[in-house]
């Protein structure tokens, strides 16, 4: 099964994170199906960036979300929403 998750990149004590397709059974930082966004947790503001329409394609597929992944897409579609309701008034 193909799952949407977290895959560690960065330095020691400066950890940085690119959200990917990967097959369940692969090792967390191993080998990826496709980028789908990043995530920097120590950064302030706007810390991560999803590639939403190719998120919603790997799931038609099937593909499973973590739980953070999930947060985060819940998280970046409210922003999406209300910055569509901000342009429309």
């Amino acid at each position: 099964m193909v799952k949407i998750r977290l895959r560690r990149t960065g330095c020691k004590n400066h950890a940085a994170y690119r959200v990917v397709a990967a097959d369940e059974r692969s090792p967390r930082d191993g080998k990826f199906l496709e980028i789908l966004g990043w995530y920097e947790p120590t950064r302030e503001g706007v810390n991560f960036k999803l590639k939403l329409d190719r998120i919603a394609e790997w799931q038609s597929k099937g593909a499973q979300m973590s739980e953070t992944v999930a947060s985060m897409v819940r998280r970046a579609k409210r922003a999406e929403a209300a910055e569509s309701s901000d342009v429309s008034v």
